[in-house]
């Protein structure tokens, strides 16, 4: 047993060595002008999921990537929209609602949140689907701002996202 583990222990220090040169690869990879609550990793996440920012025309396709938008059942004059598509990037998904659950404790003032704020409040009435509900709609603007600033057609400033 102690032969097995003096042989794995080089291993496991080499692992740990690479993990942290990985790590601060990472970090030295993410833009430094980032709205607080964005962290580097997150935004390394963001970043390489989306890949090229600008072959979005619109901010509809953004939503549409990340799978954040409604389904919608239309015919002649009924109209249902149902909950989100989900046809989108997990990995993304997931960052961008985890970003958006970060952002209302850093950017209380971020126009989605100021909105969203009476149901995302912690002493609220709202059940915990609403406070899901009122996230994955934080988390859609959030994705549309992000690419508008990533296109340069805001500045985060002009969403009201704080450095």
């Amino acid at each position: 047993m102690k032969e097995l583990l003096a042989n794995s222990q080089p291993i496991l220090v080499a692992l740990q060595q690479k993990i942290a040169a990985l790590t601060v690869q990472l970090q030295s990879a993410a833009s430094p002008e980032q709205p607080r609550g964005l962290g580097k990793m997150t935004s390394v996440v963001i970043d390489r999921e989306i890949g090229d920012w600008k072959r979005f025309n619109n901010r509809r396709q953004i939503a549409s990537y990340t799978g954040l938008c409604p389904g919608e059942y239309s015919s002649g004059n009924t109209r249902l929209q149902s909950c989100v598509t989900k046809h989108g990037n997990p990995r993304l998904r997931a960052a961008l609602v985890e970003l958006a659950w970060r952002l209302v404790r850093f950017q209380p003032n971020y126009h989605p949140i100021v909105k969203w704020r009476a149901t995302l409040a912690k002493g609220a009435l709202a059940t915990g689907a609403a406070r899901k509900k009122a996230i994955v709609a934080v988390a859609r603007q959030l994705a549309v701002d992000l690419w508008r600033i990533k296109t340069g057609r805001l500045r985060a400033e002009e969403l009201g996202l704080i450095n």
